[in-house]
């Protein structure tokens, strides 16, 4: 297992200028599945963008289409429509992310959820304990976190043939996780957990708006047509700059459609953004005035401090993550406002939940699975897929 800083190394056409290295957002591209065993799942290769694992399915078949070269953020990328055989998604996975682990580590370090210490003792760590521990509460404490993967089935995008976001969706799917998790500790309460008996209303309120079809709220294909003028396509990669703002979009044209009392997003949206608003990064600036007028736009003049979620974008190197910012970025785990990190590589977004010393848990959309409909009027509706086990 390698540090957070290790193995990040943007891969780009060879038309790509120089200039493409200062890009807005270098940071997360989305590619093909990756083969997770649905437990704890850690990653050293993390970077960041802003501020889990269920049962697999595979496209067993193989159909090649053309190959096509977009550009997205400053990113050249090279998008080849392909299903992928499982073998093919193992051995890209390792290309990409490296070889996958699952477990803990053999230490005793504590381990940050999203705001929340895991103090593991040797004993646990060992296996000499079982249910009831410090362990075992990470893990149930894991496993309640909103996962949002690949899908197959919906209706075709608008003017396209695509019924599913393989190879292509992964940073979408990831940044779905993020508002889908501040909408649950929103809702819930960040001691909720989910629990074997029939789930909560707010609990089926969280997730009905990320359904795969236009009339959810949150949908993959609202959140491509929100962020069109941004370069998101159906079958094209996108990056992490181009979601915070495709977000930022879709939550005011929301805003708009509703009263303040029933927003679907009960939170405003602000991006904390660096120089040429953050097109080119640079470093974060949060001004307490532009804070306060996106909460003044959010409540549409009632207040000036309402829930708000801030992403910030980042460049954290250019080959790969510099050292230095590591501590800060294991420290935003600590917050108890946190929410995580959308990051990865070119090739491979995840949704950072936690860390343990300069280790990463994940969670990892790279998975196909059916579309699922959920909704408050069906509460025996099977939720599993959209958690790891």
């Amino acid at each position: 297992m390698k540090a957070l800083c290790d193995r990040f190394v943007p891969q780009q056409c060879s038309s790509s200028s120089k200039s493409d290295t200062h890009d807005k957002s270098p940071l997360v591209s989305d590619s093909g599945p990756s083969d997770n065993k649905s437990k704890f799942t850690l990653w050293s290769n993390v970077f960041t963008s802003s501020s889990s694992v269920s049962q697999p399915y595979r496209e067993s078949s193989t159909s090649g289409h053309k190959q096509v070269c977009t550009t997205r953020n400053g990113w050249t990328a090279f998008v080849k429509r392909v299903s992928m055989a499982s073998g093919a998604i193992r051995r890209f996975q390792e290309r990409v992310l490296g070889p996958n682990r699952t477990g803990l580590p053999s230490t005793t370090s504590d381990v940050w959820l999203l705001g929340v210490c895991y103090k593991i003792s040797a004993d646990e760590n060992s296996g000499e304990t079982d249910t009831g521990t410090v362990l075992a509460a990470l893990q149930l404490d894991f496993s309640s976190k909103i996962l949002m993967t690949y899908r197959k089935g919906f209706e075709p995008f608008r003017d396209t043939t695509y019924t599913s976001d393989v190879n292509w969706g992964c940073m979408i799917r990831s940044s779905q996780m993020l508002f889908a998790q501040a909408l649950l500790f929103h809702r819930l309460g960040r001691a909720w957990t989910k629990k074997s008996e029939l789930p909560e209303q707010e609990y089926l309120e969280t997730l009905e708006p990320f359904g795969d079809s236009e009339p959810s709220a949150f949908s993959i294909h609202n959140l491509i047509i929100a962020g069109a003028s941004y370069g998101l396509a159906a079958g094209s990669w996108v990056g992490p700059y181009a979601i915070c703002r495709a977000w930022e979009s879709l939550a005011c044209k929301k805003r708009k459609q509703t009263d303040s009392k029933n927003q679907t997003l009960p939170m405003a949206v602000h991006i904390v953004s660096g120089s040429e608003d953050g097109e080119r990064g640079g470093a974060p600036i949060l001004c307490i005035e532009d804070a306060t007028k996106s909460c003044l736009e959010f409540s549409k003049g009632q207040s000036e401090w309402t829930p708000i979620i801030l992403l910030v974008p980042l460049v954290l190197g250019l080959d790969s993550v510099n050292p230095r910012y590591i501590p800060s970025l294991v420290a935003t785990f600590t917050f108890p406002q946190s929410v995580g990190i959308l990051g990865g590589k070119p090739g491979a977004s995840t949704y950072i939940v936690g860390v343990q010393e300069d280790k990463g848990f994940y969670l990892d959309p790279h998975e196909v699975q059916q579309v699922v409909t959920v909704n408050k009027e069906t509460p025996d509706v099977d939720t599993s897929s959209y958690h790891c086990k």
